[in-house]
């Protein structure tokens, strides 16, 4: 009886012995064959070329070894347009001092021009850090001069055939005062002062303005008024930056021009913005929607909208089939959608739908009878921020092709 457990014993001493053995073995096979991979690994890395930063990456980093892209620097930097569609490509310099009174003040001022004369001068000064952020002011002192504006008469028909040329010159110096209670939410209030000067433009190539359309249906074509405005704002932004991918907006303007040379353009003017951004597949993949109104209302009889600050739609931002200020009219309604993805490192694509319309009435504002237009883009960002891009849209008045140095929104 003893001899047969020993015997069973000594057999299992043998197995275990076996089985260490066994595993011992696999260990040393499943080493090697780590450091086997961790050895190939690193010859494929020593083989590989270093990546090659796109052409705009390597401009950045340029400019950001230089300085001219820190914020807490004084620069002198170029102003790249800045002028309403049509003048030309205009550019200038700017000068930016972010480190005055303790860099609590921003200073900014610039000089643009285009060979079409037109020009544009501004002195910006701001707040910064005041209040943990919480509270800010601004001021603004601006003059432009652009002499090639069109316009191709009032309502959602005017025809595209009747597209004339003007000069709108302006003088302005505005305030606001703002607060930030929390992150998305911001409140304000602006204050200022406008001069407008609407008259002959520059080109040879179409009709003046002033000899075709009748000032009763185009209000303010011979007159010259300066404004006293008032206005007050709230925007809740919850998008993420520096490119929005995830979240939305929700604003509303309301500004009051008060006609202090004439007693007969004064107005108010109500601006509703929402838009919404859905990302998928590891935020490669946006689907970014907009829709935006504005609504006029006279201060009473005898009063009118002035032509040249009425709502319109055309051009680069909403309906991008249309030429620029295609539309005109005292209200107006427009919604823009947009399927963005990544296609490489610095270039994302686009396909995107634009619809809207302008109305006389109130009551018109709706969905019905809207001009659409559709087409494709190209976005070229650098440090997830888009530089510039290029859009094709169409619709049924043709193609247009527009260069532009930011989203459309």
């Amino acid at each position: 009886m003893g001899s047969a457990r020993r015997a069973r014993g000594a057999h299992l001493c043998a197995l275990l012995i076996f089985l260490c053995g066994c595993c011992s073995a696999n260990a040393q096979e499943v080493d090697s064959r780590a450091e086997m991979l961790l050895r190939a690994r690193r010859e494929k890395a020593q083989r590989l070329a270093p990546e090659k930063p796109y052409p705009a990456e390597r401009a950045l980093e340029r400019l950001e070894e230089l300085g001219l892209l820190d914020p807490n620097r004084r620069t002198v930097w170029p102003r790249i347009g800045g002028l309403p569609t049509g003048q030309g490509f205009a550019i200038g310099p700017q000068y930016y001092n972010p480190r005055l009174a303790d860099g609590h003040l921003t200073f900014r001022t610039s000089l643009a021009g285009s060979i079409s004369q037109a020009w544009l001068a501004d002195v910006q000064l701001t707040t910064r850090r005041i209040a943990g952020d919480h509270v800010f002011a601004d001021v603004l002192v601006s003059h432009s001069n652009a002499p090639r504006m069109d316009y191709y008469g009032p309502g959602p028909d005017s025809d595209r055939n009747s597209r004339t040329s003007y000069r709108l010159e302006t003088n302005s110096a505005s305030g606001t005062f703002g607060v930030r209670p929390f992150s998305p939410l911001t409140l304000g209030i602006t204050a200022g002062y406008l001069t407008t000067n609407s008259g002959p433009g520059n080109r040879d190539d179409f009709s003046q303005t002033q000899e075709i359309f009748d000032p009763v249906r185009t209000p303010g074509l011979l007159d010259q008024s300066d404004f006293l405005v008032t206005g007050a704002f709230a925007q809740f932004d919850y998008k993420d930056y520096p490119s929005a991918r995830n979240g939305g907006l929700v604003a509303a303007r309301l500004t009051n021009y008060d006609d202090h040379t004439l007693d007969r353009h004064s107005f108010r003017r109500v601006d509703f913005e929402v838009q919404q951004y859905f990302s998928f597949f590891q935020d490669r993949r946006v689907i970014a929607l907009r829709a935006r109104s504005t609504m006029t209302f006279t201060s009473g009889a005898g009063q009118s909208v002035p032509f040249y600050l009425q709502p319109y739609l055309g051009g680069s931002d909403d309906l991008r089939g249309f030429r620029s200020y295609r539309f005109y009219d005292d209200h107006h309604i427009v919604v823009n959608a947009e399927y963005r993805w990544e296609a490489f490192a610095g270039l994302d694509m686009a396909l995107f739908f634009d619809a809207g319309k302008v109305v006389p009435k109130r009551s018109q504002i709706n969905f019905h009878d809207l001009e659409a237009a559709a087409g494709f883009g190209f976005r070229f960002n650098a440090r997830n921020s888009v530089f510039m891009r290029i859009d094709v849209g169409f619709s049924h008045e043709g193609m247009r092709l527009w260069f532009k140095f930011a989203n459309p929104f």
